[in-house]
């Protein structure tokens, strides 16, 4: 038992995910948190953003979208961003965010979910391979896109 919990992105919980900490050089891979957080705006209906929660403190944040009628398969079901806080990587808690990801990715229907992200060192990738996501295509701009099957 982890005693991590789940909770949709509020007005209570905003700004705690605006401060979450990276470790030196993870910068150059996540985008802003804002743009992450204004998706929800464009797709409300597809978007499933959540924090976890230690206790009552937010230590990371989970962005996907769902949408089953999207044009590229890659963005059907696909985890857009997860950020856990610097001081507390190394705990299970991305692991957790991406388990309750994929969880929520079977109620809902989908046979996978896909993750895009830049390859580098102190880069993303080694957690994604651990979580059992495995390289399936590129984007144009040269982003990997894996895949972990459901």
């Amino acid at each position: 038992m982890t005693g991590f919990r789940l909770e949709e992105l509020s007005a209570k919980t905003i700004v705690a995910v605006n401060t979450l900490s990276l470790k030196p050089g993870q910068e150059q891979f996540l985008a802003p948190v804002s743009y992450g957080i204004a998706v929800t705006v464009v797709n409300p209906s597809t978007t499933w953003q959540r924090v976890v929660l230690d206790g009552d403190e937010v230590v990371a944040f989970v962005s996907a979208n769902f949408d089953p009628d999207a044009t590229e398969e890659h963005f059907r079901s696909v985890l857009w961003r997860i950020n856990v806080d610097a001081d507390d990587q190394g705990r299970g808690i991305g692991r957790y965010a991406v388990e309750s990801l994929i969880e929520e990715a079977r109620q809902r229907g989908m046979d996978h979910v896909d993750v895009i992200y830049e390859e580098g060192e102190g880069g993303p990738e080694a957690f994604f391979e651990r979580m059992g996501f495995v390289r399936v295509d590129e984007t144009q701009y040269g982003e990997v896109v894996a895949e972990i099957r459901l």
